[in-house]
C-alpha cells in the first residue's frame, strides 16, 4: 500500500453467453400425448385441436459452443469470465492449486545456493505448501483484475468510478467473505507529484487526464495474507523513462533481495539503477531520483507493513532478510525534490496493529471502533468503505479515533507540485528452497 514513510492480468477476455432464442417458425406438438385436447365440459371431445408451442432455435454465432454452467459460461469447453467480472478465480481451479509466477534461486551466499537441493529445506517447504497456495490465490485475483482494468484506465474515467468498479472486481474475483479474503486497502489512485496514499473521498469528482500520471496501488488478500502489488499509468509517451526508470530500479531490488540480504545494499542498488536515468519534459533535462523517504516494506498476516522496511537509497542499515519473511519492493522516482510531505485530504486510515485497549468517552467512536474491527481489523480502509457500510456523520469519531492512538490515518504523500512521480511495486516470499515473486505477471 503506497511507501512506508520515515517521518521528521485477466487472462481471457470475458464473454457473455446469448440465450438461446425461440424462432417463430420452429414449431411442436402440445396437448395430450397425440396432441388431442378435450373441450368439452361434460367430458366430451368436441373436436381434435393440435395446438402448437415454439421451439428454441439452434444456437449460432457468438452462442455456439456456449452452455451455461452454474452461472458461469463455458465456451468451447473453456470457462469464460462474465463482464463485469461475477465468477471467482478459484472456479478456473477446481484442484485448489493456484500457479506459480516467477522463482529465482538464491546466489548471494555458498550455503544459499545449496538450498534448492537441501532435503531438509525442501521439507521446510513441503511442510509451509498451504500457506504459498494461498497467496497465489490472491496473486492470481491481483493479475486478473489489472487484466481487466487495463482498457478501462483512459483519458476522462472519473476516479472514483475507477476505484469502484478495480474494488468490485476484486471482491467479486477472490469471493470476499468478511475478514477471511477480500480487499486489503484502498485503492491508491494518486497523479502526478502525489505519490501515493490518495483514493477519491465521496464528491470527489477528479477526472484522469491524457497529461497525467497514475500509480494504480490495490491489494487482496486470503487468510490475512496480502498481495500487495502497483504500477505507473501514462497515456503520453513523453514519460515512458520515468517509467522505465522505477520499473528497472524495482526489479534491481527484486533480484538483489534473498536471504541474509542486508536492506540498506538493496536500498544502494535500486539507488543506483534508478538514478542513472533522466527524463526531458518541455524542453529541460531532469534527473529521475529515488524518493529518500519511501520505503518497501516486509509484509505479517493482517499487517501491510510488519516491521521491516527496505530503503530505495543507500544508507547504514544492516538489517537481513530472513527466511519464510514475506516483502514488498517498492520504488518510487520523482522529477522533483525527491522528497515527499503529508499533504491534501485524507482518505486512508488503519487501526494501529500494536494498540492496547484504549478507553473511549464517545459512544459514537465506540460505535465506529466496532465497525472497523469487524469489517477492517488492521486491514486498511478509506472513508468510502465506511459509506458503502452504511456509515453516516463519523468524521468526528473518527478524528477522535485518531487522536487517541487507536487508529492511524495516512494522507497523501506529495513531492512539490509540478513535479512527476512514479511508482512499480511486487510481493514476494523468501522460500526455505528460492525467492518467489508472487505477484509477477505479463504485464510488470
Amino acid at each position: 500500500m503506497g511507501g512506508e514513510v520515515d517521518k521528521p492480468e485477466m487472462p481471457e477476455t470475458p464473454d457473455n453467453a446469448a440465450n438461446g432464442a425461440m424462432s417463430e417458425d420452429d414449431e411442436v406438438d402440445e396437448g395430450g400425448e397425440n396432441g388431442v385436447v378435450a373441450a368439452d365440459g361434460n367430458g366430451d371431445v368436441s373436436q381434435a385441436k393440435k395446438k402448437k408451442k415454439k421451439r428454441k432455435k439452434k444456437k449460432s454465432g457468438a452462442s455456439a459452443g456456449m452452455e451455461a454452467a452454474g452461472g458461469a459460461v463455458v465456451q468451447n469447453g473453456k470457462l469464460v469470465q462474465t463482464d463485469p467480472p461475477t465468477i471467482p478465480v478459484r472456479a478456473w481451479y477446481p484442484d485448489g492449486v493456484f500457479p506459480v509466477a516467477e522463482t529465482h534461486p538464491y546466489t548471494n551466499s555458498e550455503f544459499n545456493v545449496k538450498r534448492e537441493s537441501s532435503e531438509e529445506c525442501r521439507e521446510r517447504e513441503r511442510i509451509q505448501e498451504d500457506l504459498y497456495n494461498s497467496v497465489r490465490h490472491a496473486a492470481e485475483v491481483h493479475r486478473r483484475v489489472r487484466a481487466y482494468m487495463k482498457d478501462y484506465i483512459k483519458p476522462g474515467v472519473k476516479l472514483i468510478d475507477m476505484c469502484e468498479r478495480l474494488e468490485n472486481a476484486s471482491r467479486a474475483l477472490i469471493a470476499e467473505n468478511g475478514l477471511e479474503c477480500g480487499i486489503a486497502f484502498p485503492t491508491g489512485c494518486s497523479l502526478n507529484h502525489v505519490a501515493a496514499h490518495y483514493t477519491p473521498n465521496a464528491g470527489d469528482n477528479t477526472v484522469l487526464g491524457k497529461d497525467d500520471v497514475m500509480k494504480v496501488d490495490f491489494g487482496v488478500h486470503i487468510n490475512g495474507r496480502i498481495i500487495d502489488s502497483a504500477w505507473t499509468v501514462a497515456f503520453n509517451e513523453k514519460y515512458d523513462p520515468l517509467l522505465l526508470a522505477v520499473k528497472e530500479a524495482t526489479n534491481k531490488g527484486l533480484s538483489e533481495a534473498g536471504i541474509d540480504a542486508r536492506l540498506g545494499e538493496i536500498g544502494a542498488a535500486i539507488q543506483e539503477v534508478m538514478e542513472s536515468h533522466e527524463i526531458e519534459l518541455n524542453g529541460k533535462v531532469y534527473p529521475i531520483r529515488a524518493i529518500q523517504n519511501l520505503n518497501g516494506h516486509s509484509i505479517g498476516p493482517y499487517q501491510i507493513h510488519a516491521g521491516k522496511t527496505v530503503p530505495i537509497v543507500r544508507g547504514g542499515n544492516a538489517t537481513k532478510m530472513e527466511e519464510g519473511e514475506f516483502y514488498a519492493i517498492e520504488t518510487f522516482g520523482s522529477t522533483g525534490r525527491a522528497h515527499v510531505i503529508e499533504d491534501l485530504e485524507c482518505s486512508h486510515y488503519m487501526k494501529n496493529f500494536d494498540v492496547g485497549r484504549v478507553p473511549l468517552r464517545m459512544a459514537r467512536s465506540k460505535q465506529l471502533l466496532a465497525t472497523i474491527e469487524k469489517n477492517f481489523g488492521t486491514l486498511a480502509f478509506c472513508r468510502r468503505y465506511l459509506d458503502r457500510l452504511g456509515e453516516t456523520k463519523y468524521l468526528m469519531a473518527l478524528k477522535n479515533l485518531c487522536d487517541v492512538g487507536i487508529v492511524d490515518s495516512y494522507p497523501p504523500l506529495c513531492d512539490i507540485r509540478g513535479s512527476y512521480t512514479a511508482q512499480y511495486e511486487h510481493t514476494f516470499v523468501l522460500r526455505p528452497t528460492c525467492k518467489e515473486i508472487l505477484s509477477r505477471g505479463d504485464d510488470y
